[in-house]
């Protein structure tokens, strides 16, 4: 493990000046991901204009579905982890916007592997002899099964490790401390790797509602930024629990019901380019 990061000066005497600086970097360095994370819902929403087929929706070629998940997570997650790359940067030994954007981009990157675990997934089961996730075979049944399974992890203990590892990174950035631009990637992808086993549920969730609405991508964004936000950890999934298990049981029961949701074979829908 590298040295431990240096600390800021104390406010006061010849330190007053740069202490405010180093917050004004950090609250710039926020409203940059911020900026980013609105750039990527505004490409998210043209790129997704009449792709959503409900559940199961094709995911397309790999290198434009990669493209589009990588924008989709800077969207939905930027607002989210912004905290935790103003921390990091202010634990770091230089003050240069170099590593806060590795560390972003590591955890960009270890999302972007997941993407790829997805769509490769995809693939495999669209190997299978009858297409089970046709919605009028199986689909619709896996689907609302995908949702239940992700109400039951967000009680689990491998959760509540997880997000508190993304609502308390403190420890984590401490513990885990690698000096130099390498170093900092290295860690934005742990950070990153953790976020991915406190949120892949959901993510499962979304291509179970339709990876391809920008409906119900904003409805997982919400719910993470909640989790990740808010104090209360078991107030917080035990409310997601209940809200997946309603999605779950609606899907199966009766999925006219749910207003964002495009039943397939219900509407005709454009060709996904």
């Amino acid at each position: 493990m590298g040295a431990a990061p240096a600390q800021d000066p104390p406010a006061g005497g010849g330190g007053l000046a740069p202490a405010y600086a180093a917050v004004r970097a950090r609250l710039g360095l926020v409203a940059v991901l911020l900026a980013v994370a609105a750039i990527g819902w505004w490409w998210t929403a043209r790129q997704m204009r009449g792709m959503d087929q409900g559940p199961w929706t094709g995911l397309g070629e790999l290198g434009w579905f990669l493209g589009t998940w990588v924008v989709m997570m800077a969207a939905m997650m930027f607002p989210s982890v912004s905290p935790t790359v103003a921390l990091y940067s202010r634990l770091t030994r230089r003050r240069s916007p170099v590593s806060p954007l590795l560390f972003t981009a590591g955890y960009l990157l270890t999302w972007a592997a997941a993407g790829l675990g997805a769509f490769a997934v995809a693939r495999l089961l669209n190997q299978v002899p009858g297409d089970p996730l046709t919605w009028d075979r199986a689909g619709r049944w896996i689907a609302g099964a995908t949702l239940v399974v992700a109400a039951v992890y967000e009680l689990t203990p491998l959760k509540d490790v997880c997000l508190g590892k993304c609502t308390s990174p403190l420890g984590l950035l401490l513990t885990s401390w690698r000096d130099g631009r390498w170093g900092a990637l290295r860690m934005g992808a742990r950070n990153g790797a953790w976020c991915v086993g406190c949120c892949w549920a959901l993510m499962a969730s979304l291509f179970a509602l339709g990876v391809m609405s920008l409906v119900w991508m904003a409805v997982v964004a919400g719910i993470i930024a909640v989790e990740k936000t808010l104090p209360w950890r078991r107030v917080t999934t035990y409310a997601t629990a209940a809200l997946l298990l309603a999605l779950g049981v609606l899907l199966l029961a009766a999925p006219d019901v749910l207003p964002a949701l495009t039943v397939p074979g219900q509407a005709p829908m454009d060709a996904m380019s």
